[in-house]
């Protein structure tokens, strides 16, 4: 399905606890949100941003408070996550839309500046539906217009990639992960996820219609890319 987003969590409480369950990793997500804005803060003061796969709405809280021109489409599959991100984002209501859904069922039109895909992609293991999941994004961007996604990589793979695995594993006891949850996750990571190298993630852009991307942050297993659609 064009642009399908993971699985929606089910319950109200999951989406609830979702942040808190990741909260000591804060300073990474920090160092994220920063780069992000400064990647995109040569667009126009009315630019319109896309967040897909919105979730809570973490992206869009810093970018509001730094942008106040700018208006954001909030798209999410999960009613209980956008419900959250409507709570979260309650102060920049006026300048929010939310589409509860997949990106395939949000009205084509190629009227955004700018997207952003957080640790979505990632969840789309067959290569041609992910290339696909770019290439819908790209259709409503405008031309020349940017995307930043983020995702778990192995960076340049083979041993390198094995060892920041190990070491992703180890910040999550940090994190206050339990080793159950920590083995399901391995278990996860090598069935429900599609942990790439880089270059494989920057092949798969190319052929959705995007310049080649930019690394931009590598924060252990998150890596992040910035990119423009090809004219």
């Amino acid at each position: 399905m064009a642009g399908k987003n993971p699985a929606p969590f089910s319950t109200q409480a999951q989406a609830e606890q979702y942040d808190q369950r990741f909260a000591k990793l804060a300073a990474m997500r920090d160092a994220a949100h920063l780069l992000i804005a400064a990647t995109l803060s040569d667009l126009p003061a009315d630019a319109r941003i896309l967040c897909v796969g919105a979730g809570t709405g973490a992206e869009i809280l810093p970018l509001a408070a730094r942008f106040p021109g700018w208006t954001f489409t909030a798209v999410d599959p999960s009613g209980p996550m956008l419900d959250v991100c409507r709570t979260r984002t309650a102060a920049f209501a006026d300048r929010c839309t939310y589409h509860h859904g997949y990106l395939a069922t949000l009205p084509a039109a190629r009227e955004y500046h700018a997207a952003t895909s957080i640790l979505v992609s990632q969840f789309l293991t067959d290569p041609a539906e992910r290339i696909d999941y770019f290439r819908t994004i790209a259709a409503h961007l405008r031309p020349g217009g940017t995307l930043i996604v983020s995702d778990l990589s192995t960076g340049p793979g083979g041993a390198v990639g094995e060892a920041l695995i190990d070491d992703w594993m180890r910040l999550m006891l940090l994190a206050d992960q339990t080793p159950e949850q920590i083995a399901n996750l391995r278990t996860a990571y090598q069935t429900h996820v599609a942990i790439l190298p880089a270059a494989e993630i920057a092949t798969l852009l190319t052929r959705a219609g995007f310049e080649p991307p930019i690394p931009f942050l590598q924060t252990s297993l998150i890596h992040a890319w910035h990119t423009r659609v090809a004219e």
